[in-house]
């Protein structure tokens, strides 16, 4: 699976996880009456989005981000291709924090009030790392692949040739071309 698609479907399942996670948690409350659950759960939701927000407002790398594409293992070949299992051996954790929070908002809807300001938080700080990580493999000519490995290894990636964009300028103006070689 490609990095940058795979810190998409992050976000992307992050934002899905704080959606249900708000819902269970309106549901929670309803079920429950108490209304200052819910005037706490807005509260956070609006300090998590600023918190996020913050967080990922730069467009660069983030440094572990950034190492881990430093320490990416070269390989000529494209590896084989299976995003099903490789979302699930390194988001199972969000997944699982997800079922869990929801599971008990009947009995205490702060959990998964608390779990969604928390997801929201993590879906906000990565919005902008694909494209991070798409303009590194642009300016360098490769891409980056998350290694298919153990659930409980830290995350790895395998580097390979991919098209390198070259950004001539030409009279002051930026062209977009492809790198010809003499």
């Amino acid at each position: 699976m490609r990095f940058t698609d795979f810190l998409r479907t992050t976000v992307m399942l992050s934002l899905a996880a704080a959606s249900v996670l708000a819902l269970v948690t309106l549901a929670g409350v309803n079920n429950s009456g108490n209304d200052h659950i819910l005037l706490f759960a807005l509260i956070w939701w609006v300090i998590a989005g600023a918190i996020g927000a913050w967080i990922g407002r730069r467009a660069a790398a983030s440094a572990p981000i950034a190492t881990l594409l430093a320490q990416a293992r070269t390989q000529q070949a494209m590896p084989e291709l299976n995003p099903g299992p490789i979302v699930l051996q390194r988001l199972w954790p969000l997944l699982l924090c997800t079922a869990i929070a929801g599971a008990v908002a009947f009995l205490v809807p702060q959990v998964p009030a608390v779990g969604a300001g928390f997801t929201i938080i993590l879906a906000l700080s990565w919005r902008r790392q694909s494209s991070a990580v798409k303009a590194i493999e642009d300016r360098d000519g490769a891409q980056f692949y998350v290694e298919r490995s153990s659930p409980w290894r830290p995350i790895r990636l395998i580097r390979s040739p991919g098209f390198r964009s070259n950004l001539m300028e030409l009279n002051g103006h930026r062209r977009v071309g492809i790198e010809r070689q003499a």
